[in-house]
Formats: structure tokens, sequence, C-alpha cells
């Protein structure tokens, strides 16, 4: 029987205690529920609400698929005080097409031995409300409790939509709760009836009756009738419960959509918004970034060496470590939070308005010209804040050879890591254009996936007939201030967290290597910068960068090392200039300075082109081991070599086309 024609069965007896534990964030014994529904109905903004952003993400044993678990602790004199909340993956149906609808469907239907639910909580949106009930029908089938949780209400009332809640519920034989995750309005009931579900164990399956349906000896007739019996049970319930206004009228959200997503129009406004987005990014981060840096490069470098010194080890590799290391690495990468959390932030409110979901639309025709689907553009946006959960990401797609390709073109989407490198640059080189430099970073990034793709499918393999695009739009709304600032500390949080651990190994790791003496004087820990075993393997392999204009040592290492986690790449350079005898109390406009004599030393007076050079080096070739890490896991040791090789290739070539061309120019 194949997994797209499965029957669903109920569970069976022997299947796990639904008071396993549901994820490390909850007690252990604490009841699971799970949280299912399609896309963009509202299922994730109701698990952050519910969980209070309480969450916890990893691969389920078993499975590559990440899985959101969160502690959804329940005010109530009875019942159970905490909740372990399952975020299971979008899904329309229990008919899988991609790994992670599989895992959707074996968790409902308790095939997966690691959790057994309780219940289940379907978030269905009244706009789209025949559309969202497939999925119920399905798990009423079953024996788990289902609760539906009824979202988008505002959205389906401005279109002349009314489902009243209590029809639905008695035609669908299970409670439907009216709620607003965006507002956190409508939570009373949900609770208590989840509260009566885990109580009431197992309850009487939906009932198929197919007596009127005439059935042959063939499997396919009988699943044939079934589907036809659930779009019966669907069309009742949605007759019984829904009524509309005489007068349907064309909503300002499709007016707008008539713009924004044509085919030129539509391109044109998603370039000019992002220019925006960068621009203000640059603009309003400034003077945020100037305080930072004056704190760290001030009281914060000078009472360290103070506090070294007063407990005797001033003048030490200690001080050394501690002050023309950790302060002078992690303090300036510090200094770019602010402009991280307002790309965050601006990112957010795109998200939350319903924008960004356009932005698939109006790709859909370029990703079918790459042999995608249109859907594989939601990886690719993703990988434009992170590339390790963007190549998690391709996971959606059910054709294996749109995973591989999909997932060897995410490297080249520009990551919000590589975003602090381009600000410094941009802003030491193109101080007065600094908005529209970075802003054509992710222009390059780009180009960079259209035209790898194309090489790609033109090289190694055609793949023809991708499906087309099927995708819900959300509608526009207001963004809500308590949701956008949630989202945008989520992200700075995992950013800060993933980070932190990281930059701190590399810059001990830097500054060990920086102290160790090689063919000079010194001895460890009071050695040149330019005696060190630092730069000796930089010198190694600066000359292969020497035609991109930037073949001095100071530029190499910082590459060498961003080869680890390109956010390492300025708190290199910042230990680097720091024991080169420019302390970290000159801060951001000392090390800008030193930025500049080496780029014109490496290019022969053409500093600004060589930084140019960089900028698309450091785009192009490998982000960071984490990515290397995600690729091997999705795509095995073979390809992920491969993608390796062909990013350091294409960022090489580019890195010399761009500075050859533009010395000659500029």
């Amino acid at each position: 029987m194949s997994e797209a024609t499965r029957t669903p069965q109920p569970v069976s007896a022997s299947a796990p205690s639904c008071h396993e534990q549901g994820g490390e964030a909850a007690p252990p014994g604490s009841p699971v529920v799970a949280l299912a529904g399609a896309p963009n109905v509202g299922k994730s903004t109701l698990f952050n609400a519910l969980t209070g952003a309480r969450r916890t993400v990893g691969n389920w044993p078993g499975t590559t698929v990440e899985v959101g678990n969160g502690d959804w602790r329940l005010d109530r004199a009875q019942g159970p005080e905490h909740i372990a909340l399952i975020d299971l993956p979008g899904s329309y149906s229990l008919d899988p097409m991609s790994p992670d609808e599989a895992l959707t469907r074996d968790v409902v239907l308790g095939e997966h031995d690691t959790q057994k639910p309780c219940a289940v909580v379907v978030v269905a949106s009244a706009a789209h409300l025949a559309r969202s009930l497939y999925l119920v029908a399905q798990i009423r089938e079953t024996q788990l409790p289902v609760i539906v949780a009824l979202t988008m209400g505002d959205v389906a009332a401005r279109r002349g939509i009314h489902v009243d809640a209590g029809a639905l519920a008695e035609a669908l034989g299970c409670p439907v709760i009216p709620i607003d995750p965006r507002r956190r309005r409508g939570y009373d009931e949900l609770p208590d009836a989840v509260t009566r579900a885990v109580a009431g164990g197992l309850v009487p399956p939906r009932t198929v009756d197919l007596a009127a349906y005439d059935l042959g000896a063939d499997h396919d007739d009988a699943e044939l009738a079934r589907g036809n019996e659930r779009f019966a049970y669907i069309e009742d319930a949605v007759e019984a419960s829904t009524s509309r206004s005489a007068e349907t009228r064309r909503t300002w959200s499709d007016r707008i959509d008539r713009w924004v997503t044509a085919p030129v129009a539509g391109p044109l406004a998603f370039l000019a918004v992002m220019w925006l987005v960068f621009q203000l990014t640059t603009r309003l981060a400034a003077p945020l970034q100037d305080g930072l840096d004056a704190l760290v490069s001030g009281p914060v470098s000078t009472g360290a060496r103070d506090l070294i010194a007063a407990v005797g080890l001033g003048n030490t590799w200690f001080e050394g470590l501690v002050v023309s290391g950790l302060v002078a690495g992690v303090g300036m990468l510090l200094t770019f939070v602010p402009l991280m959390a307002l790309m965050f932030l601006l990112l957010a409110l795109l998200e939350d308005s319903g924008y960004l979901a356009r932005a698939a639309v109006v790709t859909d025709r370029l990703m079918g010209r790459l042999g995608l689907p249109g859907r594989a553009f939601l990886p690719l946006v993703v990988g434009f804040g992170c590339n390790v959960p963007a190549i998690s990401a391709t996971r959606i797609l059910p054709n294996a050879r749109h995973r591989i390709l999909t997932a060897l073109l995410v490297p080249f989407t520009s990551c919000s890591a590589r975003l602090t490198v381009y600000v410094l640059l941009a802003e030491t080189f193109f101080p007065h254009n600094a908005g529209t430099v970075v802003f054509g970073m992710y222009v390059v990034s780009i180009l960079l996936v259209v035209l790898v793709g194309l090489g790609m499918r033109a090289t190694l393999w055609r793949m023809m007939g991708a499906e087309p695009l099927v995708i819900d739009l959300p509608p526009y709304q207001r963004p809500t201030v308590r949701l956008t600032v949630s989202v945008m500390w989520l992200r700075l949080r995992g950013f800060l967290q993933t980070a932190s651990g990281i930059i701190v190994a590399t810059v001990v790791v830097v500054w060990l290597l920086q102290s160790v003496p090689v063919g000079g004087s010194g001895t460890f820990g009071h050695v040149p910068v330019e005696h060190s075993l630092y730069a000796a393997v930089a010198r190694a392999i600066a000359p292969l960068l020497a035609p991109a204009g930037f073949g001095q040592w100071e530029a190499v290492s910082a590459l060498v090392v961003g080869f680890v986690a390109k956010e390492a790449v300025i708190s290199s350079w910042a230990q680097t200039y720091a024991l080169a005898g420019t302390t970290s109390v000159q801060g951001h406009a000392a090390l800008s300075d030193q930025l500049h004599a080496t780029f014109a030393a490496s290019s022969g007076g053409h500093p600004a082109v060589a930084a140019l050079a960089f900028m698309v080096f450091l785009l192009a070739y490998t982000p960071c081991v984490a990515t290397l890490a995600a690729q091997r896991r999705e795509l095995g040791g073979r390809w992920t070599a491969f993608g390796v090789g062909l990013q350091l290739v294409v960022a090489w070539l580019l890195a010399v086309v761009v500075y050859q061309v533009g010395t000659l120019l500029w």
C-alpha cells in the first residue's frame, strides 16, 4: 500500500501512553497534545502564544524532521498544570507528500513510537473553512479526541462570511473554539476543552458509511469512495454552519495583490521594499552602534585591564587573552546587536503583515525556470535568515532531485551572519551609500542563486515538469506590537545563542594561534601578530587571493576564520589589529582605518574595489561548518563536498572578475 493512499487506522491499544513527556520544556509525565493544521492558518502563532515562547526544537528519534515542543501551562483548579504541546509540520491532510507531512501522519495515527498524543488541536481558518476541514475529517476517523481552533474570523467577516461555531461543532462532532491568536482573544474555552479531552481518553471515531458507493474489488475504488465521503461530510458541515452576505465585494487586499503579485510590478515592488529595509537598518542602527562601541572600547576595556592589574596579572598573556581577545573580539561583534535587532524587527513586520508570502508567488515563474517547484522559494527565503534551517526546510519538497538542487543553492543566499561584515565594510569604504551597497549584496545573492541554478540544471541534470505553486496567501493584517517584538526577540536570541559559543571558542583559538611565535622573536603570548602562526598560515593562502585584490594576510586570515562562522570575521579583525598596536580602546574608527590601509596596500590603491570583491567572496564561499553539517545530514558526504568545491570556485571567479573589471572602470 502506498503512503499516499494509506487508510487511517484506530490507535493500537499497545501504543505508548499519552502521558509520556512531550518535550524538554514540559515536566515529565505531562499529557501530550498535538497541534496540527494547514500552513498560514495561525498555527505557529497559536503555539507561541500558548507556550509563551517556551519552545525547544530538535530532530525526533528515527527522523530528521524538526518539531517544536513547548510547555503549555494551564491555570486551572482541576486537571493537569502542564501540557506538552507538539507543533507538528503544516499539513493539509494525512496523505503525505514529503517527510515532514509523513511525520504529522505518523504522530496523529500513533505510529511514531516516541510520542503518543492524548488529543489533537486542529487549527482551521474560517476564511477557508472547507479546505481546512479535510484534515479534521481524517483525524475524526481515529480514536483521538479532536478540538478545532477556528481562526481568522475577522478576515472571514470582511469577506462577508460568518461561521456559527456551535453549528459547526454539532456537524463535526467535536468542540469548535473561535480564537484570535494574534490578539490573544477567545482563549478561555480552549484550555477547558483540552482538559476534558485529555481526561476523557478514547472517543468513538467518526463512522464512515460507504454503503451508498458502488465499490469494486479494486482498492483504489474504496479509497476514492472514502475521499468522496469525506468531501460530503465537509460540505454538509460548511453548509450547516456558514452564511454569506448577499453582496460579495472585492477587498482592499485583493486590490493590493493585483499589483504586488503582478509579473513586472511584483518583483519591482519587492526590490523596493527590501532596499528600504536595508536603508532603514543601516541608518537607524548607526547611533546605537556608536553608543555600544563607546561602552565596549572605553569603560569595559579599561575596567577589564584595571581588574586584571589589580589581581597581579597585568602585562601577562592572560591580559592579552581577555582584553585583546575576548573584549576586542566579542565586544566588537556585540556592537552589531542593534543592527541585527532592527533587521529582524523590520522583517517580522513584513511577515506579520502578510507581505512576505507574496514573494513566493512573485518568484514562482523564476523557480520554474530553474526546474524547481514554486515552494522551493520558501527554503531559499529562510536562507536569508540562516542557512542551517533553510537546508532542513528543503524537506517540504517531495522530489529528491528538487531537494538536492535547492540544498546546494541555499548557501548562496546571504544569511544574517554575513550582514554584520557587509555593514562594517560598506560603512568603511562607502560611507554615503552603505545601505545601497548592502542591498546590492542581497541582489547579487539572488542573481547567484538563479545563475548557479541555471548552470547546474544545464550541466548536471534536467528537471522538467516542476509542479505549480499551491499556497494560501494570508490576508494583509495590521502587525501587532507584541507579536512582532516577540518574533524579533526569538530570532535575535537564537542568533546570540548560536553565535556566542562559536565566537568565544573561535576567539580563544585565534588568540592561541596569534600567541605562537613563528620565525621571529618573541615568546608565547608576547609575539607581534605578524610573526605568529596565525599570520604564517594566512600568508601561505594569500597568493591565491591576490588576483581578487585582497592578498594581504590580515584579510585572508579573516576568511579562514569565517569558514567556521561568518560572525567571527569581525572578531578576528578586532583581535588582529588590537595585537598589532591598535588597541580595542579606539573602537570602530580605528578598525575602519586599519581595514582601509590593509585593502589599499593589497589592491595597489583601489581599496573600495578590493573591499567589494571581498564582500562578494564572503557571500559566495562556504557559509559555516554548521551549514556543512546540515548539508551532510540531508544530502550525504559526496554532494556536500561537491557543494563546497562549487562555492569556492564561484567565489574566487566572481571576486577576481569584480576586482579586475572594477580597477579598469573605477
